[in-house]
């Protein structure tokens, strides 16, 4: 049977941490802050804001929401953005996504300071890293694969020498991660819609990392795992009025050494990178 890798539990110490950094800031006179902008009225990005604002209450960092309309111009986001990256007491800042179809994300996402940039989806964030000019502790990551690297990390995993494959070649989790497994010296194989013979790649691999978020139509069986591979499912997906991820996970747990839940495994450490980064882009 699998260690089950806790993130919850894990996320809630590095919480703690977190708090007791942003209090010694306090005492200097810094409050970390962070802006999020939110466009249009989608439910599900509603809620993801209500538990970043959650989370940022619980360490004692400042939160406020700009909520724009649906029709919002592309104009009115970057102005708002140019003024928010002008304020000082503003360090971080976060556009929700998805943005409404008239607006592009990779042109919003560029409008933000790098310095600002807490998801580290920014162009010269990125490039630090595929240039591997940052440090893991200290800059800008992408909050879901530095939180899948911690988790790995606490539960001791060795990745060096290891067959990764990752399904999933997103700009926001599968190419990040690659290359921050590939700089701890794994042999890694991003999969996608367009792969032939997932399965055969599946059960090569050591680590296996799944981010779909697509059930029924897709789930990671049993057959498709190595035995004692180590399983990370950062897929999110609701079933039956039920949140589970993108792997049988009562099966495949009999199987694999080490595998994550949903809810309760990459989720929450997602979470607390966010909080990680607004702590260092404060620290600037």
């Amino acid at each position: 049977m699998a260690v089950i890798m806790d993130g919850e539990s894990l996320a809630r110490s590095i919480k703690k941490d977190i708090a007791t950094r942003v209090s010694e800031l306090g005492e200097k006179g810094i409050v970390p802050a962070l802006a999020t902008i939110l466009v249009g009225e989608k439910t599900f990005s509603k809620t993801y804001v209500r538990l970043k604002e959650r989370d940022c209450k619980e360490v004692g960092i400042h939160f406020k929401t700009h909520e724009l309309p649906e029709k919002t111009s592309e104009r009115e986001v970057f102005d708002l953005i140019d003024a928010l990256n002008r304020d000082k007491k503003v360090h971080g800042i976060l556009v929700q996504m998805p943005l409404p179809p008239h607006l592009s994300g990779t042109k919003v996402v560029e409008r933000i300071s790098p310095k600002k940039d807490v998801d580290g989806l920014h162009p010269l964030n990125v490039g630090k890293l595929w240039l591997g000019a940052c440090d893991f502790e200290n800059d800008l990551l992408p909050c879901t694969p530095k939180g899948v690297m911690k988790l790995l990390d606490h539960y001791d995993v060795e990745l060096a020498g290891k067959n990764v494959v990752i399904i999933n070649r997103s700009n926001l989790v599968g190419k990040p991660l690659s290359k921050l497994m590939l700089d701890r010296n794994a042999t890694v194989t991003l999969c996608h819609s367009k792969t032939v013979g997932l399965e055969k790649h599946t059960r090569m691999a050591d680590v296996l990392v799944t981010a779909i978020g697509c059930r029924p139509k897709f789930l990671v069986t049993e057959d498709m795992v190595k035995d004692q591979a180590v399983v990370v499912d950062v897929g999110i997906n609701c079933v039956d009025d039920k949140i589970c991820g993108d792997i049988d996970f009562e099966k495949v747990k009999k199987k694999a050494s080490k595998i994550t839940p949903v809810p309760g495994g990459v989720g929450p450490m997602t979470r607390a990178m966010l909080l990680q980064n607004i702590l260092i882009a404060a620290r600037e």
